[in-house]
Order: C-alpha cells, then structure tokens, then sequence
C-alpha cells in the first residue's frame, strides 16, 4: 500500500484514529468544567442566563462525550492487532495504569453522567450539580492516568524487565509521576481548557455579530475571553517549563524541534522557520534569531548545545514532521495569546461585545485548539521517535507479525467508517451551535421512545379482545 511496510502502515492506523480521538477529550474535559462554573453561577446568582446556556452546551457535552468514548474504545484493540509485542513488553506496566482509569474515572463519568444529562428536574439543583462536578472530575482523573502512561513510554522510571524482557513496575509512586508526567499533564489540561474557551468564543461571536443584545451570546464569550486571556500566558509559561523538561530527559526530541542538525559550541540560534532535510542532515533556508535558541532553552546566551550530529541516525526522529508541527503548535499559541490580549483592550474599553473585528477573530479561531492538540500531539510522539519506550523499545520491535496488506485493509476501513460517522457527528454539533441559547432552553430530552426493542402494542390488542 503506497510502498509503506506494516510497521508504517500500523503507525498510520493509530496516528490517524488518536487523531480522531483526541478533539473530543480535548473538547469534553474542557466543557464539563465549564458546565460546573455554569451552574455554580446559576446557584449562585439565581439569573437564569446562566441555566440556559448550560443546558445549550449540556446537549453538545453529550454528543461529544459518547465521540470520545467510541473512539477511543477502538484504539485499544490495536494494541493486541497492530501492536502485540509492544502490549507483551509493557502490559505489566501500561495495563494497570489503563485500568485505573476506568476503576476511578469511567465509573465516576458512568455513575453521574445520567443524572447530569436527564436529571436536573428529577433530583434537584444541588445533587445534579454535585453530578455535574463529579463528571467534571471524572474526566480530569481520566486525563489523569491517560498522561502517566503516556509520560511513561516518554520518560521511564520506577521499572525493572524481568526474565522474559518484559517490563515491570518496582515503585509505582515513581511509575505514574515520572519525570515528565506533571508537565505533560498541566499542559493537556490547560490545553482542553483554551480549546473549550476558543469554541465556545466563536459560538458566541457567531451569535453576536447578528445581535449583539443576546444575553446567552454575550455571557458565553465575555467567559470565553477571560479564558483565553488568563490561560494563553499560562500555557506558554508551563509549555516553556515542559521545554525544558524534555531538553533534560529527551534531548534528541529537542534537536528535532529546533532543527538543530549541527551542534553550536558558543550559543544555538532560534530558528523560526526552514526546511529540514534529514537526508542531507541540514536546515535550508533557515531563518533564525542568533543564539536565542541557547537564552530559550538554557537561559544562557552563550549555551553550548548539541545537535542530532552526535546522535546515530538510526535514533533520529521524523525531524520534517517534528520541526513543523512544534511550529504550528506554538503559532497557534501566538495567536490565541493574542485573541486574549486583544479581548481585554476591548472589554476596558467597552466594546466587548459590540467589535465586528474582534467577534471575526474569535470567529477564526475556533478551530484553533483542536489543530494545536494534535499538533503538540504529533510532535510528542514523532519526536519519541523510533521509539516506543523511549530509549528502550523500538517501535520496528513492538508490532504485530502482520503483513502490510492486512494493515492497509484495516486502516482504509477505519478511513471510510470514521469519515462517515464522525462527520455526521460534527455536522450534527454545528447544527445545534448554530441557533443561540434562548429563555428556556430545555437540556438533553429525557423522554422515553415512542417504541423500543420488545415493547408491543400485543398487550393492548388482547386487553381489547378481551372487553369486547
């Protein structure tokens, strides 16, 4: 298929399905806590505002929720498919931490998921916003263990391999927090949280530019903008501290960052833009700012740095697919930090609500954290590149004995399915976006089928008979 081989094919099977999945965690973990501020301030404040728009995102909550979840179901069985060696190497270590997901967050999100979408009405305020709350933390518990395994195959500690080469864990404590995990996982989360944010801004802005008087409208971007406001400098200081985390335990990753094919002795440059050509390992075209690169990632201006000249070629990540969406990621982050900045100057001068230009730019950028997750996501995982466990296992050891044409079967089939069903998703969710909330706005429906599976109308025929 296209002269790639199985290990190719299986790493574009997952890369393509993660990527898929990924928008809706992203987008989920982000708008159930804004559903719990929602209601926290309908509580609070009794305006009920505040009722109906969380009711207007409860239903695009829901559709998105149950994305999430199909997707990602199938991801786990390409674990035994496409990646069977790998799930023998690491399944004493990874299997656990998967299953302490859905011990502590599925039966959370699955316990109080259904009083929070059907039962506002049926057990009162407080104890469906106490469900609320618990969804809202179900899935930050699930970001939780999803990032510690992660991190695990970034940065390995706290293992040893036993006698059939398999890894295990010989303190736990050091297995979930390994040296990259609390980065990685302040990141991810602030990350869902600008991508809700920036969603639920464009939303606004939509509904805003046709009137500006809308109160539902008016409440959800004024939110959104203080999201983006506070969180776009936050996430750029802790992506600047994960930087610098990734520089001490994957330093290869970096060079492939920076396009740093050579090293420098007295200073690197930052360069901002070029085309790496791993062949020739070279960066044409380079445009960078001297020495800024060391300043960066070092704090010094004259900080020696190495360059994947010192690495053997056969451990060089895809240093292409890396260079460009690190820069995406943070061009993205650029922009959002800009969207925020450009919301305050507008709000002190009282022209939140009422600046096309701005409503446009937020507009614009709705998309925004969705192309930024899966780029940070490509250049986490091509940058770990060729390596499963980092360091440890190599991807080209830990896939199945499988054939590339039963590969690429399985891979157009996931193609064709997902394109179907998740666009008629998507186009579904931007069919609710596309009516503002309005008095009233009623939830998730809550009533029963007209008919479903094994009920009959036979009862009522025979009662009949019977009576006449």
């Amino acid at each position: 298929m296209f002269g790639l081989d199985a290990v190719e094919l299986a790493r574009a099977q997952f890369a393509f399905t993660v990527t898929f999945h990924i928008i809706f965690p992203a987008f989920s973990i982000g708008l159930a806590s804004y559903l719990a501020v929602l209601e926290a301030l309908w509580l609070w404040t009794g305006r009920d505002v505040y009722l109906n728009v969380f009711n207007y995102w409860l239903k695009i909550f829901a559709i998105a929720f149950a994305m999430g979840v199909v997707s990602g179901i199938v991801m786990s069985y390409q674990f035994g498919t496409n990646w069977s060696v790998y799930s023998d190497k690491v399944g004493p270590v990874i299997g656990p931490l998967m299953a302490y997901e859905v011990l502590t967050a599925f039966f959370l999100e699955a316990g109080f998921l259904g009083v929070m979408l059907f039962g506002l009405k049926r057990v009162g305020p407080k104890l469906h916003f106490l469900a609320t709350l618990m969804v809202a933390v179900g899935t930050l518990i699930s970001a939780f263990w999803i990032l510690s395994a992660n991190s695990w195959m970034q940065t390995p500690a706290g293992y040893a391999v036993n006698a059939d080469g398999q890894f295990v864990s010989v303190d736990w404590l050091k297995v979930i927090f390994n040296p990259s995990f609390p980065y990685r996982l302040v990141h991810m989360v602030l990350a869902a949280y600008l991508t809700t944010s920036l969603v639920v801004g464009a939303v606004g802005a939509w509904h805003l530019l046709r009137n500006p008087h809308l109160p539902g409208p008016r409440v959800m971007f004024s939110m959104a903008m203080w999201m983006a406001a506070l969180v776009a400098p936050l996430q750029i200081l802790v992506g600047d501290q994960h930087g610098l985390n990734t520089l001490e335990h994957q330093p290869v990753k970096i060079m492939a960052m920076e396009g740093h094919f050579e090293s420098h002795k007295d200073g690197a440059p930052l360069y901002l833009f070029g085309w790496p050509d791993q062949a020739k390992g070279e960066l044409k075209w380079a445009i960078g700012i001297p020495k800024f690169g060391s300043l960066i990632l070092k704090h010094q201006i004259d900080a020696p740095m190495a360059g994947l000249d010192t690495v053997p070629r056969q451990d060089w990540p895809p240093v292409p697919i890396t260079f460009w969406s690190f820069r995406i990621m943070v061009g993205l982050g650029m922009l959002m930090l800009a969207l925020g900045l450009f919301s305050l100057w507008e709000r002190w001068r009282g022209r939140l609500y009422i600046n096309r230009g701005l409503h446009r730019f937020a507009i614009a950028m709705g998309p925004a954290g969705f192309v930024a997750v899966i780029a940070g996501w490509v250049t986490t995982e091509t940058g770990r590149q060729p390596f499963t466990v980092y360091g440890l296992l190599r991807t080209a050891d830990s896939v199945s004995p499988l054939a590339a044409p039963a590969v690429g079967a399985s891979l157009l089939a996931f193609i064709i399915v997902y394109f179907i069903i998740f666009a008629a998703g998507v186009l579904y969710i931007l069919r609710l976006m596309a009516a503002p909330p309005h008095a009233g706005e009623a939830g998730p429906s809550s009533e029963p089928p007209l008919r479903s599976a094994g009920v009959t109308p036979a009862a009522g025929v025979v009662q009949g008979a019977i009576g006449s």
